[in-house]
């Protein structure tokens, strides 16, 4: 996946979650964050920034915020990527071999999932979660409560019991990452959520990223300790 163009920044504040104050080379920019999430690691004053122009000049924002550095990590934090990024990766054959076609926000009993592969099984159910939370090199999801993952993970164990395949799918935005694990401290509904629903026969899967300013693509599996 790659963004059109980019261009560096260092962070100042974010006065709400959808807005951030960047300054660059031409002076401060009123940014669109393009993830809701907290990321209070990530966007801490003073940090390197990666902002993306938008192409559309009537829009209120010349640019999205995109990725941002933490320490030696670049991490792309743009909460769109993980779903283009997998969608791309699986038509070219990388999640699975057979993959007959692909259908993006499918729904599946009170859910709206992100995919259904049809393969030569069957349907293959995916949800896809992006991830941006590190510390020592491991990734932990979700860095805050989500009671729509939870659903999403019944929803998923619930296709595998009529018959289904059924994939959990962590797209980590940063690369050189030894584990992913659910963020028991923030949400353990989610955790106990995961457990159960790989207890019944949901694939759970996690890869990293190789990022840089203005492209993503998924690179290799990591471990998921549940």
């Amino acid at each position: 996946m790659r963004y059109g163009t980019v261009i560096p920044g260092r962070f100042r504040e974010r006065p709400n979650r959808f807005i951030a104050i960047v300054d660059t080379e031409d002076g401060r920019q009123i940014c669109h964050v393009k993830n809701t999430g907290r990321c209070r690691e990530l966007l801490v004053p003073g940090a390197a920034v990666y902002l993306e122009r938008a192409e559309n000049p009537a829009r209120k924002t010349r640019f999205d915020l995109i990725a941002v550095r933490k320490g030696e990590r670049l991490i792309n934090m743009d909460a769109q990527a993980p779903n283009r990024v997998f969608g791309e990766w699986a038509a070219a054959g990388g999640f699975l071999p057979d993959v007959r076609s692909i259908r993006p926000e499918y729904v599946y009993g009170g859910s709206r999932l992100d995919f259904c592969l049809t393969t030569d099984r069957g349907l293959h159910l995916v949800e896809v979660k992006g991830v941006t939370l590190e510390s020592r090199g491991a990734a932990f999801f979700p860095d805050a409560p989500t009671e729509r993952g939870v659903r999403h993970l019944g929803e998923l164990a619930r296709a595998v019991g009529e018959g289904l395949d059924a994939t959990l799918f962590f797209v980590i935005q940063l690369e050189n990452i030894r584990s992913m694990a659910p963020n028991d401290a923030t949400h353990p509904a989610f955790g106990a959520a995961l457990r159960g629903a790989a207890a019944a026969g949901v694939h759970i899967q996690a890869w990293d990223c190789t990022v840089t300013p203005d492209t993503i693509e998924i690179c290799r599996p990591v471990p998921v300790i549940l």
